[in-house]
């Protein structure tokens, strides 16, 4: 199976679950009596939402995979902006969102070398870390300042994709020590130049607390 079929997969697989999650939230929300989902207006039936919900999502699953943006950076914007569901189920089902397509494209990755547990582990303990903080955090501010803060992140990552330089293979001379000691390095094959590419961290320390900001960020 290629490359592209897993990004295929992993996006039609993201779609499913952010649909299939969200679509009973008004039936469990007025059974627990719950004011926060606004209802839709006029005689709107209530499967329509969720079926234009899957539709959405099907083609944003694709489009975030192979970007490789993470579902939950459109998910959690567009839903919660045009969709009538409470922004608290919204950002729960966009962590569910984004974890579904790394776990669906993260076999295929792994396989091919261009992701390393060893480099993902140490990121994603401190990311997972402060998400719990960034949560806590959220929840206890109200909706619409989460909102605000959250269009001025998406916002901020336009800019950063509209002024980033074209992407290219970093020359990293020597690994740190911190990496060194971790062992973060490995091999890779580069399709586009039939070459194995050997490859080593620098600067750990200051990527490792980036992700402090990240992780927070993302749990908020």
């Amino acid at each position: 199976m290629t490359n592209n079929m897993f990004r295929k997969l992993g996006g039609i697989y993201a779609s499913l679950v952010c649909a299939l999650t969200l679509s009973p939230v008004w039936v469990l929300a007025s059974e627990a009596g719950m004011s926060a989902p606004v209802p839709p207006a006029g005689d709107t039936a209530w499967w329509v939402w969720p079926v234009v919900l899957l539709v959405v999502t099907f083609f944003m699953g694709i489009v975030a995979v192979l970007g490789g943006v993470g579902g939950g950076v459109l998910y959690v914007p567009i839903i919660s902006g045009f969709f009538p569901f409470h922004l608290d189920f919204v950002r729960g089902t966009g962590l569910l969102v984004a974890l579904s397509g790394a776990l669906a494209a993260g076999p295929g990755l792994l396989k091919m070398n261009m992701a390393s547990l060893r480099l993902a582990i140490p990121v994603a303990l401190i990311a997972s870390t402060m998400a719990i903080v960034g949560a806590m955090v959220g929840l206890a501010l109200p909706t619409n300042i989460v909102q605000i803060l959250l269009g001025a992140t998406i916002l901020g990552i336009v800019v950063i994709m509209f002024t980033a330089k074209k992407s290219a293979i970093p020359e990293v001379k020597q690994a740190d020590p911190l990496s060194s000691a971790l062992r973060i390095c490995g091999i890779y094959h580069e399709a586009s130049s039939g070459q194995d590419i050997n490859w080593c961290v620098h600067r750990t320390p200051l990527g490792l607390a980036t992700f402090i900001i990240i992780g927070f960020m993302a749990g908020f």
